[in-house]
């Protein structure tokens, strides 16, 4: 198709951001910080390499996610403990906030409720911004390596990718057979993983993730939180994010109940105030 005599000047327009988040309701940091430093250790989670394994947090404890032994990233789906239909929402995340999380921001459920799920208080690669490539930690773009996608491209039956591993932990968590735990797995918030979009061709990329033994991601539960953490099979995914061979470690959740009077200013998110009529007359 010929180029259009005004091409440049369509190209040249201006971007407008799609949800200026201006008046998304503040978390509210120094409470949260404060309320941390006094919090006590209740419980950790050991997920093995390759591998994925379930975790509870209470509303208003803190959860943190550490490398341990290796450069390692995994990937998170979360819950409302009480009802598994209100899950982590990626692609509403990224819109609110961007590509990428980290310090002070959110990760907000599914519709209808659309409340934050739990926010970031502390992020050790908070140093790492956007580099040259575009990429950057903590990926809500990327959906989770799966059996599916690798069959498709390379006819492969590999089953230790993240998907297959959440879906088996849930499983083993819920009691739920597989087929039934995989339809409550969904896209995930990337933790430690280096990810982008390449500037010419628009493709999702990964590369070797900065994360190193001693590097965390913490988290305030907003509500009551059932967790999946998937030690990736890529490892730091500077190669392959489906391997046998990629060098592979554990990753450490452990859990933080803070004082009883810690969070007496705090108010837990309520459920969306969308009437759901949808344009049909007469409210809901």
């Amino acid at each position: 198709m010929s180029r259009p005599a005004d091409a440049d000047a369509r190209k040249a327009v201006k971007p407008v951001i799609c949800y200026p988040n201006d008046t998304l309701p503040k978390p509210p940091m120094e409470t949260f910080r404060a309320a941390r430093r006094s919090a006590q250790k209740t419980s950790e989670v050991l997920v093995p390499a390759r591998d994925a394994a379930c975790f509870h947090v209470p509303q208003g404890h803190f959860f943190r996610i550490s490398s341990v032994e290796g450069p390692q990233v995994g990937d998170l789906n979360l819950w409302n403990a009480n009802d598994l239909s209100e899950r982590f929402y990626s692609g509403k995340t990224r819109a609110l906030h961007g590509t990428h999380l980290t310090t002070g921001e959110r990760m907000w459920s599914s519709f209808p409720h659309l409340r934050p799920m739990a926010t970031i208080i502390d992020d050790t690669l908070d140093w790492y911004g956007m580099d040259s490539f575009g990429g950057s930690v903590h990926d809500v773009i990327g959906t989770r390596c799966d059996p599916y996608t690798g069959n498709l491209l390379a006819g492969s039956q590999y089953h230790h990718c993240c998907h297959s591993n959440l879906t088996r932990a849930l499983a083993a968590e819920t009691g739920m057979d597989l087929l039934e735990a995989e339809s409550y797995v969904h896209d995930v918030l990337n933790v430690f993983m280096c990810t982008g979009f390449t500037r010419d061709t628009g493709q999702y990329f990964m590369k070797a993730s900065p994360v190193r033994p001693g590097d965390y991601l913490e988290l305030f539960a907003e509500i009551d939180l059932l967790g999946a953490l998937s030690a990736c099979p890529g490892g730091d995914c500077s190669s392959e994010h489906s391997s046998d061979t990629a060098p592979c470690y554990p990753l450490l959740v452990e859990v933080f109940a803070p004082e009883a009077t810690a969070l007496e200013t705090w108010h837990a998110p309520q459920a969306n105030g969308y009437n759901r009529s949808h344009g049909v007359s007469g409210d809901r």
